[in-house]
């Protein structure tokens, strides 16, 4: 029996090559050249090398040629055959493959196109034989702008169950060297081969990992301060007079809620108290300043970073909607431009959807907060006694958990509901598409993730009212703030949505592509054991010139289907979540000085489970050319401007560094010029007010047996706030106190403005060796275009 059986090969035009012009045709896997950066030396011992193709087309396979999708896959393969790309067919089981290469005219056009462009002339790829990467971008481009009879794209076919899916091919032996230098555990702590990066997964990826591997790299200084930090409340923990304050106290508290809570003593929360100076302490103010002027140095450097690497890459002035140009000349030399269209009534209508799902996320915001308003008293009223004396924390991180599942479920719905507006919008390019896109789901996923903080760290407890004027929702009590400050419930809320939203999300991206890949490997072994091996001594040519046989082809398209698959936003995935952590690093870091070093020891790890995902877990993605990481440059400056906003009303408003301030210097003991006392003694007892239940709205809010302690009753008790004892009005000491808050607002962001100014001012985007390597490479240019016109000018003559 003839050991190929299994295969159906089926071939049409330019599929049967003769050993002839497969020793002259170009070995598409293999150059032993450096371009661009690209230094193709060998890594490893040299390896047989076989031709591989530009994309594959996955198809279910149809008996019944007169079927409607046949017919389709038909249609479409004759649209590519005339655009002169080969096609060769092989089955396999249930499916149909095509490979796809296309003709070398293809590529020679668009390097023609590049050299007289007006921005994509100086990359390089103007000369000599196009790379594999270039050659995937390409023939993507034009699957993706090839349309049947019916007007139908591929994108539509797809959908259509046309076809299955499509993909291009890893380069084993190249794969083999990106895992040996960078996409494996053992290589955590080493270098980035960007450049071998920028090769292999084009320069889109490869600044998405230079980023990504900078800032990882200035979170070293930002984590080592915010531990710093956090020892310095550590190192006050047990001699800090409000914390013996508290845990001294003999003082009753009022009832938390209005059903089954009772009056409770401040000693009790000595442990929410010690937790809460751990993070509300004086050296957090620096912190966050630091932090401030950090965002900002960080985005100058890495501009400085990223100029002296796409000047090497030789794509510096590069232009995507200019390719995309060149691109559709190649694909069509009659095509006509996409004309730059703008619609009022679009735009309003965009508008109107954005500001309708803002608000729906901002209900949801408000539905969590209900829910701890809810959750708090039922679970006081549990049977379970460590539940009932922690229920306003266990329903802080209740609704911190709750928070995380709406962010997921959001997550999509956002993603669906971005690519609808994009839609509507009809942009004129792919890149004008993604900067669309990106704009708005940043927007909504950032709704998403702060509208529950922006809550807790600026509203929680100072719209709850007070005993006898309490604010309700559907008939329950808004919650209330520990005496110790509110900072602690926002520090929970972030520590347990940074922790489940890093720990999970890396679990679920890095364990589904695996567990796919080991199934697909068992099918691989199949097909091996049923088809044998190849030993076709041309199959295994040192120079790689000759066509391998139907089984390696297959081998090497089934293993590269059954990889998870990609698209163009798989790398838009991997940005996103990376800049929100960017926004939970800075925002709110005055609330969590531990966030920086939560989001390094992530990203430590995120470099390379990215790394190996890409290289061994998913299929190749399509390389794409740029200069920059796009829009989102913009949207970590607009981050940096919030932080520094953020930040200030944290530590002015929902921090006590600024009551605890005004009363060290103007109602403490040392006021009066006292030496032998704390000047901070007193200060839990002067932010309490007194409620007594002769008073008649007190008697509608807490009933008798709520004001009962050791089968005592209990005629009054203290909340947090400044009011008066007779009639409940605000004290002269609570407009002092707030007045103080704002002017400090307005001073921290003004001086953090003005030094974020000043240290992009300082540090110049573009280093001169960057612009002296432009002009030179310029000049050299423009004399090789005077050397090309004389020497043809003299041809002529």
């Amino acid at each position: 029996m003839d050991r190929c059986s299994c295969l159906q090969p089926t071939q049409q035009h330019g599929d049967n090559f003769s050993m002839f012009s497969a020793n002259v045709e170009e070995n598409f896997e293999m150059w032993d050249r450096e371009k661009d950066g690209c230094n193709t030396e060998p890594l490893l011992p040299s390896m047989p090398s076989q031709r591989t193709f530009d994309y594959v087309l996955v198809a279910h396979k149809i008996d019944d040629d007169m079927d409607q999708k046949a017919q389709r896959q038909k249609a479409f393969i004759q649209q590519l055959e005339k655009k002169n790309i080969s096609v060769t067919r092989l089955v396999h089981e249930d499916k149909l493959f095509f490979g796809l290469r296309a003709p070398s005219d293809t590529f020679e056009d668009y390097q023609y196109l590049l050299k007289v462009s007006d921005s994509c002339n100086l990359c390089g790829d103007e000369r000599g034989s196009a790379t594999q990467a270039t050659r995937i971008r390409i023939v993507h481009f034009i699957l993706h702008q090839t349309f049947i009879n019916t007007g139908e794209n591929l994108e539509e076919l797809l959908m259509k169950d046309v076809f299955e899916t499509t993909f291009c091919l890893h380069e084993r032996k190249k794969q083999r060297q990106l895992r040996k230098k960078w996409a494996r555990w053992s290589a955590l702590f080493t270098g980035q081969p960007v450049n071998d990066v920028k090769c292999y997964f084009g320069e889109k990826v490869a600044l998405y990992f230079l980023w990504l591997g900078w800032y990882t790299r200035l979170l070293v200084p930002a984590a080592a301060l915010g531990v710093v930090v956090f020892l310095y409340g550590a190192a006050f923990f047990s001699t800090s007079p409000l914390i013996d304050e508290v845990c001294t106290s003999k003082v009753i508290m009022c009832p938390r809620c209005d059903n089954g809570c009772r009056v409770w003593k401040l000693s009790d929360t000595c442990t929410y108290a010690q937790v809460s100076h751990l993070f509300d302490n004086e050296g957090t103010v620096a912190f966050a300043m630091f932090m401030a002027i950090w965002a900002t140095l960080f985005l100058e450097l890495w501009k400085r970073h990223r100029a002296r690497h796409v000047s090497q890459w030789k794509v510096y002035d590069w232009c995507e909607e200019e390719e995309e140009l060149i691109l559709e000349i190649v694909n069509s030399p009659n095509c006509k431009p996409k004309q730059f269209r703008h619609s009022y009534l679009r735009s309003t209508l965009v508008l109107i959807l954005v500001t309708l799902m803002l608000m729906l996320i901002i209900g949801l915001a408000h539905a969590l907060v209900v829910f701890r308003v809810v959750a708090a008293p039922l679970m006081s009223q549990g049977s379970w006694e460590f539940i009932t004396d922690h229920a306003n924390t266990v329903a802080v991180m209740l609704g911190a958990v709750l928070h995380y599942l709406t962010i997921q479920v959001m997550t999509r719905v956002n993603r669906w509901l971005s690519l609808k507006l994009c839609d509507i919008e009809k942009t004129n390019s792919f890149a004008a598409t993604e900067r669309s896109f990106t704009v708005k789901m940043f927007t909504f996923q950032f709704f998403t993730l702060f509208s529950s903080l922006f809550y807790v760290a600026f509203f929680l407890g100072r719209i709850n009212g007070h005993p006898g004027a309490y604010v309700r929702i559907a008939g329950w009590r808004l919650e209330e703030c520990h005496p110790s400050g509110c900072l602690t419930d926002l520090f929970i809320q972030m520590a347990v949505i940074m922790l489940l939203k890093q720990t999970l999300n890396n679990i679920f991206e890095f364990t589904v592509p695996w567990l796919k890949t080991c199934l697909s490997r068992n099918r691989v072994k199949k097909l091996q054991r049923k088809c044998g091996h190849c030993y076709r001594k041309a199959c295994h040519d040192e120079h790689g010139n000759v066509e391998p046989c139907d089984i390696c082809k297959l081998q090497d398209w089934l293993r590269n289907y059954h990889l998870a698959n990609t698209n163009a936003f798989s790398l838009f995935n991997e940005f996103l979540e990376m800049v929100v952590q960017f926004s939970f690093t800075t925002i709110f870091v005055a609330a969590f000085p531990l966030a920086p070093l939560l989001a390094l020891i992530n990203n430590i790890f995120e470099i390379r489970l990215d790394a190996i995902k890409m290289v061994r877990l998913e299929r190749r993605l399509v390389p794409r050319k740029t200069n920059d990481i796009g829009v989102w440059t913009k949207v970590l400056e607009a981050i940096g401007v919030l932080a520094v906003i953020a930040n200030g009303l944290v530590i002015g408003v929902s921090s006590d560094f600024i009551p605890r301030l005004v009363y060290r210097y103007h109602y403490g003991p040392c006021v009066n010029g006292s030496t032998h006392t704390d000047c901070m003694k007193g200060y839990i007892n002067d932010t309490l007010s007194t409620a007594y239940m002769t008073h008649p709205a007190v008697q509608k809010d807490f009933r008798w047996d709520q004001m009962t302690m050791d089968n005592n009753s209990v005629t009054q008790c203290s909340y947090r706030d400044y009011r008066s004892d007779d009639d409940y009005s605000l004290t002269a000491q609570f407009w002092l106190v707030l007045a103080v808050r704002f002017a400090f607002v307005i001073l921290f962001e003004h001086v953090v403005v003005v030094c974020k100014f000043i240290a992009a001012w300082f540090v110049p985007n573009n280093p001169m060796r960057v612009k002296n390597s432009r002009l030179h490479d310029k000049l050299a240019r423009l004399k090789e275009e005077l050397r090309d016109w004389k020497r043809n000018k003299s041809t002529d003559v």
